[in-house]
């Protein structure tokens, strides 16, 4: 869904960037997005317009990122190292779903976040979700 999103707004607004987009319940699509010169209510009233077959199928919320940011793809990742994020995972490594840390490296196949208890290198496909936590 997050790919066909992306290319539908790339036309009509080639700034918006897609953070994340999920479905909640089958009933909700929750998009965060960013722009270079920040989300306004303007643009989000303009993303919630462009995407107007899919308000046909869910309730649609298009919102800024926030303090805390979701990353989702690579590149949000290398973008934020050095910050400290929490990565869920899809199923738990070693009793643990969740880790908490310092973002460390980002390569095109996985993180690399530095826990109390060592650096743990995590595959995106078994990112369930992540995001930044507010320092």
């Amino acid at each position: 869904m997050q790919s066909d999103i992306e290319a539908r707004l790339a036309a009509s607004e080639p700034d918006v960037e897609v953070l994340l987009a999920e479905v909640l319940g089958g009933q909700t699509v929750r998009l965060f997005i960013d722009h270079p010169d920040g989300v306004t209510l303007e643009l989000c009233e303009r993303v919630t317009h462009t995407l107007v077959d899919l308000r046909e199928r869910y309730a649609l919320e298009v919102s800024s990122p926030g303090t805390e940011r979701p990353l989702s793809k690579p590149q949000h990742f290398r973008r934020f190292l050095g910050r400290r994020a929490r990565v869920r995972m899809r199923e738990a490594r070693d009793g643990h779903r969740s880790f908490t840390g310092e973002l460390v490296g980002a390569s095109e196949e996985e993180v690399t976040i530095a826990v109390d208890s060592g650096v743990v290198a995590i595959p995106y496909a078994e990112i369930q979700r992540s995001h930044l936590i507010e320092e």
